[in-house]
């Protein structure tokens, strides 16, 4: 996979055109990448439930989940900062909506314990913030940031976890 970067994200108005044209249950054709040697407890169905439920169109989605090395790679190459973050997001086309979703894997398990979540929950609130992203939401202002936790936090728990924005006492204590 050799993502370009576009932008991180589509005009607001591009969101809420793309919301509004897909009336019907969005088709997905979804590629699970798993470039690193552990593996993961999670199974590729998990995935797809989760991006289906954060899609409002059709889409052409590969998602990869990488190890600290590539996840580290990727962010300097792409953003310039030179450290592995959680997730990334690499818009490819709008219409039809295509685009790569990049999991950093030792970083989510590290979240996830640090944050006192399931790492199944941890996961699923980063694939749901990676497409709201490939959709064009961001969060470069406090009123975007808030309309995009807003949906993440309705997308989460409409699948069954906890709302990812609450500080969890576990969490509170890793300061």
């Amino acid at each position: 996979m050799k993502p370009e970067l576009v932008a991180q994200a589509a005009s607001p108005a591009t969101t809420h055109a793309g919301e509004a044209a897909c009336a019907t249950k969005p088709k997905l054709s979804l590629a699970v990448q798993f470039a690193i040697q552990a593996g993961t407890p999670l199974k590729r169905h998990l995935f797809r439930k989760w991006v289906l439920a954060a899609l409002y169109c059709d889409a052409e989605i590969t998602l990869r989940i990488v190890d600290a090395e590539e996840g580290q790679a990727l962010n300097r190459d792409y953003r310039g900062k030179d450290y592995a973050t959680n997730v990334l997001t690499f818009p490819l086309n709008e219409a039809p909506l295509m685009g790569d979703i990049v999991l950093c894997a030792p970083t989510v398990e590290k979240e996830a314990a640090e944050q006192g979540k399931p790492l199944e929950a941890h996961y699923a609130h980063l694939v749901v913030h990676g497409v709201l992203h490939l959709q064009g939401h961001d969060h470069e202002n406090e009123a975007d940031a808030g309309e995009m936790e807003a949906l993440e936090t309705q997308i989460v728990t409409k699948l069954g976890y906890a709302d990812p924005y609450l500080i969890t006492e576990n969490a509170s204590q890793h300061g």
